[in-house]
């Protein structure tokens, strides 16, 4: 079984960073795509990044030149800064990792708990 962690999330003003990490742990033998998602309320969970196991990122439109997706294989974490945030931003922020099981070999898409993001104006 594998496990995602999401971190930090919180409350920011218009204008302002954040920071989110999301940590795997578990049976593992490699980590392929990563990708975050966000869901606002009321409208349904939205693609923000995606980041290949080749570190290829992409990020939508909306988000950018104001955000960027990276990871860590060594630790088994993406992150994803977030500049310039705005009201809109506000969401919460799920985090999903295609993995390769170590004791099955099977593929498996994974998702975290979600970390709320909260932009004030």
């Amino acid at each position: 079984q594998v496990q995602l962690v999401e971190s930090g999330g919180g409350l920011v003003q218009r204008g302002g960073s954040l920071s989110l990490s999301c940590e795997a742990s578990g049976s593992i033998a490699s980590i392929y795509n990563w990708s975050w998602y966000r869901q606002a309320p009321g409208k349904e969970r939205e693609l923000v990044a995606v980041i290949t196991d080749g570190g290829t990122a992409t990020v939508v439109d909306s988000v950018k030149g104001r955000f960027a997706i990276s990871r860590d294989n060594a630790k088994k974490t993406q992150y994803l800064q977030m500049n310039s945030l705005k009201v809109e931003d506000t969401a919460i922020y799920f985090c999903y990792a295609v993995v390769r099981e170590q004791e099955r070999g099977l593929i498996r898409t994974y998702g975290g708990q979600g970390t709320q993001v909260t932009v004030s104006s």
